[in-house]
């Protein structure tokens, strides 16, 4: 699963005290929830869209436990397929663990924040963030190197042109 994180420039949310409003503004920050949905209030849509209360109601209700994707579907009264297109937004964020499998003896996948903890599994998404950034450097630097090593091939410009009118 490829890795999927959106990078905007923010100030911290520290002075904000409310959890749900940190919370879903920080969801919308890293592109797991989308923009442009009114209702900052706790009975705004975003506080009710599945997105947001499967992280809240699920998994940082109890961030240690393995939440099975039935369990979800019917706490949050949805389908499966709308469950796992969440679970598969969370996991392209590096924030969710899959636990349990052929391990449980029943095959079944659970999903929990890694480590139990939000901001250790931040850590992970940091990490790839870093990553990305230092490939995305490697390329721009490779990219440079090839535009000066191009230019230097070329005539200077005025030699060029000169070429060019000769050749008329």
């Amino acid at each position: 699963m490829p890795f999927e994180l959106s990078l905007r420039y923010s100030t911290p949310l520290t002075p904000i005290g409310d959890l749900d409003e940190v919370l879903r503004e920080f969801l919308r920050l890293v592109g797991y929830l989308p923009d442009g949905e009114e209702g900052r209030g706790a009975e705004g849509p975003v506080a009710s869209s599945l997105a947001y209360r499967l992280v809240r109601e699920c998994l940082l209700r109890d961030a240690n436990r393995a939440w099975y994707v039935e369990e979800m579907t019917a706490l949050l009264n949805t389908s499966k397929p709308t469950v796992y297109r969440h679970i598969n937004k969370l996991k392209a964020l590096d924030l969710l663990e899959e636990v349990g499998g052929a391990a449980d003896g029943k095959g079944r996948k659970g999903y929990r924040l890694r480590y139990g903890n939000l901001a250790r599994a931040w850590d992970f998404t940091e990490a790839n963030a870093q990553n990305a950034l230092k490939r995305y450097r490697e390329t721009v630097n490779h990219l440079q190197a090839l535009v000066e090593q191009k230019a230097s091939e070329l005539p200077p410009p005025k030699a060029a042109a000169r070429a060019r009118g000769a050749a008329r």
